[in-house]
């Protein structure tokens, strides 16, 4: 606590509040960037979520922020939930000072945000509701004093960069800025130079303890992608778990599947509305689930505690954003584990990941009993004929219907007002698997006609495979394809209906094609 009284000094407001949250020692990034924030200077802070950077900016904002005096603090998020959650921290932190705080963001409707921000003192909002009340007249900020960019890699990674340069724009010059980031990259140096008044550059070592953080990856084939990671599920010792996928499509094949074999998983991504996000991560903070499926945007700034295992079901194609998700785990002291699997699709990703420095090692694969794939995501050709298929007065012919095509968690909001549906959850393909072999489908395509749990639709094998057997070393070729019809004639082909007899390692390519007679009309996983 004495820490503090120094820190923040004895007459900040904001010191009462962090005595009755016992707060007792303060972190890295808060002894750095407090003392230079109280100043008045602009800082640029390379901090990771839970690095209680939160705290940080929140001892200038609300130094210098007055009651009943129009909106002076804004506050710059890429997502809903972290401006959910960033404005929920910063009215507790606040209440000695009776400050109100309004968070602004999309999928919810405009009208009450508006009624609102009359009153504000401090704001909290994703870029593109915030420009939507800036058109609208009914936000203004021309006696903003402090403007916070928190998670400013991500905004300028989902495409909001024109967004904060308009925002920015409507600012007064004479403000602070402070800018939070998880990395400093070009981009980032770029705006700060264009926005920032000498601004002082300070990073936090990683909240994340090295030393209890353990990373393996498994190399497969793309029809036991899904099954070894149900496996794992079921055999590794875990708490918490988060699973991340590429793509909304994946989320939900996960999410869908795993509760079909009666996993208590969750999903999470862009697609949904904000109320059914809210919902769903009381319900994983609560316990009353734990697992969550979700797509990076979707958990980007969520301080998630007592994660025990973080999945890469999907592989990330950054750097940046691999230390993004095994920041989930391995905090405060506590032991964590990173699984990747990997499959074809993800080669090439995971190429990235082995130039950076991470210590992820290779997991001899266990023997996996295929599980059956109970859910699939419907695909553009499906759903443009369940839509043929439905009469002018909207009812369905269930002659023509799918009725294994069932949608999940597609919800969208209603608020012709919303930009900010998480830009980049489901239009990554730009960049990510999806381009590289994963298909329309969003699933695993290279095993002809079988799913990642060995199946095709319909169809119930309850065979296993072994994957430990016969691996390849990284970046070797099998070139054991035949030339007469695409029928393989080696000795480790696979038949009709098993798996490969044997794993590749990270790198390896399986040039081996079963005859074209013997596809399977199903789509994989």
């Amino acid at each position: 606590m004495e820490q503090f009284e120094i820190l923040l000094g004895k007459e900040n407001p904001l010191l009462k509040s962090v005595t009755e949250r016992g707060f007792t020692v303060p972190s890295e990034i808060q002894l750095k960037s407090i003392p230079e924030i109280l100043k008045g200077r602009d800082v640029i802070a390379g901090a990771s979520t839970g690095s209680g950077k939160t705290l940080a900016f929140a001892a200038g904002l609300i130094k210098n922020t007055k009651k009943d005096f129009g909106v002076q603090t804004l506050v710059l998020t890429p997502t809903r939930e972290l401006a959910e959650q960033i404005s929920t921290e910063l009215l507790d932190f606040s209440r000695h000072k009776d400050l109100d705080v309004v968070a602004i963001y999309g999928g919810v409707p405009i009208n009450p945000q508006m009624r609102r921000l009359s009153d504000a003192d401090i704001v909290v909002g994703t870029p593109g509701r915030i420009l939507d009340h800036i058109q609208r007249n009914s936000i203004d900020l021309s006696r903003v004093n402090t403007l916070v960019l928190d998670e400013a890699d991500r905004m300028l990674d989902m495409g909001f960069r024109d967004d904060v340069e308009m925002i920015i724009s409507y600012c007064p010059g004479k403000r602070q800025t402070l800018l939070f980031s998880a990395t400093i990259s070009q981009d980032i140096a770029l705006l700060a130079k264009h926005h920032m008044k000498d601004p002082l550059e300070i990073s936090a070592e990683p909240h994340v303890d090295p030393s209890k953080l353990e990373q393996v990856y498994y190399d497969v084939g793309d029809n036991l992608k899904y099954s070894l990671l149900m496996h794992l599920i079921e055999n590794e010792k875990s708490k918490l778990v988060m699973i991340f996928c590429n793509t909304r499509r994946n989320v939900d094949f996960v999410a869908n599947n795993l509760k079909f074999m009666g996993v208590d998983a969750l999903p999470i991504h862009g697609g949904f509305s904000q109320e059914k996000r809210t919902r769903i991560l009381e319900n994983f903070n609560s316990n009353k689930a734990h697992v969550l499926v979700c797509t990076d945007v979707a958990a980007r700034g969520l301080d998630i505690k007592g994660v025990s295992h973080v999945y890469n079901y999907d592989i990330p194609p950054s750097k940046e954003e691999y230390i993004h998700r095994i920041g989930r785990t391995a905090r405060a002291g506590k032991e964590g584990k990173v699984i990747n699997i990997l499959a074809s699709r993800d080669y090439d990703n995971f190429s990235n990941l082995r130039q950076g420095d991470f210590n992820i090692v290779l997991e001899e694969t266990p023997y996996v009993q295929r599980v059956r794939i109970r859910w699939m995501p419907e695909r553009k050709d499906e759903r443009f004929a369940r839509r043929r298929s439905m009469d002018h007065h909207g009812v369905r012919n269930h002659r023509n219907s799918h009725d294994n095509s069932r949608r999940f968690g597609d919800s969208r909001s209603r608020d012709s007002g919303n930009r900010d549906n998480d830009r980049r959850d489901d239009n990554r393909g730009r960049r990510d698997n999806d381009n590289r072999g994963q298909g329309r489908s969003g699933g695993d395509r290279r095993d002809s006609g079988r799913s990642s749990g060995g199946f095709s639709r319909g169809r119930n094998d309850d065979r296993g495979s072994r994957g430990g057997d016969g691996r390849r070393s990284f970046g070797g070729r099998d070139n054991s394809r035949s030339r007469d019809g695409g029928r393989s004639r080696s000795s480790g082909s696979r038949d009709s209906r098993g798996s490969s007899g044997g794993n590749r390692s990270f790198g390896g390519r399986d040039n081996r094609r079963s005859n074209s007679n013997n596809r399977s009309s199903g789509r994989r996983y």
